[in-house]
């Protein structure tokens, strides 16, 4: 008669979350960062919509401002506060996996953004 050991849910082991590619890495890095970009104008659009002058504004506050929002943008970017990044990748990442052209071989179109994907050999066009 043979038994099974017993085991709680600390010491079963959890399963490895699936492999990321380069690619995806990448996708991932870009979306996180034109969320930082876009909370960083949002904050800088919301500051310049302020009253008018205060006792303390000069330049020097001004600039201590601008790295303050731009910290603040990177750390609610990589916390996904606005989950900007997530539907990016999202979108971006279904296009990435059903390709059948590489990210990197795609043409880049003149705004720097990829351009559209490439026809599948049978004529359709793919997502």
């Amino acid at each position: 008669m043979t038994t099974n050991p017993i085991t709680n849910a600390a010491t079963a082991k959890v399963a490895a979350p699936p492999a990321v590619s380069p690619e995806q890495a990448k996708l991932r890095k870009a979306a996180q960062a034109f969320e930082a970009v876009f909370v960083r104008q949002l904050i800088g659009s919301m500051r310049s919509a302020s009253e008018g002058e205060g006792l303390f504004d000069s330049e020097a506050t001004k600039q201590f401002q601008d790295m303050s929002d731009a910290k603040t943008a990177d750390a609610m970017a990589s916390k996904g506060a606005l989950h900007i990044a997530d539907m990016l990748v999202k979108q971006y990442g279904a296009r990435l996996a059903g390709s059948a052209v590489p990210v990197s071989a795609q043409p880049v179109a003149a705004t720097g953004a990829l351009a559209a994907p490439a026809a599948a050999p049978d004529g359709k066009a793919t997502k």
